[in-house]
């Protein structure tokens, strides 16, 4: 493979690794460790790249025009950017070659695929459910608080599906998990509508984002730190404002 040829394939291993780490919730630290790694191990040391939340540039070389690629969509896998992590060790032992890690990244949906939507919505009914023994000490509405987190998941992946509205699918989620709450309580079925809804919530909250802000913030990333941060904070606003909705109609 000759010089050219190598460093285009380098700079589009950087990127997809990139952009794969950031759609699914990797901090900005350790992308641009990934991408300073992988164009180290390929022998191009003096690479420079800018990274942010929205698009990666970056070249090889200061002889080498720059490359650019966006990023639209931001979801949380951190299995994925495992995977991608393991890639970079697998490529710097020198186990894969970098046509091999580039097509690995191509195909990396392939070997990490979602849990099951069933094991999903378990997942939530035990974060809802479990709250309120261990910080709320209310055992009456176990089972009650598991069942709203369902259903909060489930609206909440059904509305993700069918809109690219963004923030949208919190605010359905947390307005259903207001009504719900309150019909329950009014049925006699739990005791505490605010258990149940913060119980509900809990699968929703933005914590994974939240982390990141402050985690960039304080590796010095004022940019995409704070762009984090807002994101977190409107997830957080239109939970807020879908519970004080369903609460103001109910009540």
């Amino acid at each position: 493979m000759n010089e050219k040829r190598k460093s285009k394939l380098v700079v589009e291993t950087c990127l997809l690794a990139g952009k794969i780490m950031i759609e699914n919730g990797s901090e900005m630290v350790r992308v641009n460790d990934t991408i300073d790694r992988i164009c180290h191990n390929a022998g191009f040391s003096d690479n420079r790249s800018y990274v942010t939340l929205t698009g990666i540039i970056m070249t090889v070389s200061p002889d080498m025009g720059s490359q650019v690629i966006s990023i639209d969509k931001r979801s949380f896998d951190l299995e994925k950017v495992s995977v991608v992590n393991d890639y970079s060790r697998q490529f710097q032992a020198g186990l894969i070659t970098l046509g091999q890690f580039y097509h690995s990244l191509k195909h990396i949906d392939k070997r990490v695929t979602r849990y099951p939507f069933w094991v999903e919505l378990l997942g939530a009914a035990v974060v809802s459910g479990t709250l309120e023994i261990v910080f709320r000490h209310n055992a009456f509405d176990f089972w009650a608080a598991a069942f709203i987190g369902v259903l909060g998941w489930l609206v909440y992946n059904v509305i993700d599906k069918y809109t690219s509205i963004k923030f949208l699918n919190e605010f359905i989620s947390a307005l259903t998990i207001g009504f719900a709450s309150i019909v329950m309580i009014r049925m006699h079925l739990a005791n505490s509508a605010d258990d149940l809804i913060t119980g509900g919530l809990m699968p929703l909250v933005p914590g994974v984002p939240i982390t990141n802000a402050v985690r960039d913030v304080l590796s010095g990333n004022l940019i995409s730190g704070p762009s984090r941060g807002v994101e977190a904070i409107m997830s957080a606003c239109a939970l807020g404002f879908g519970v004080a909705m369903a609460i103001k109609i109910m009540g």
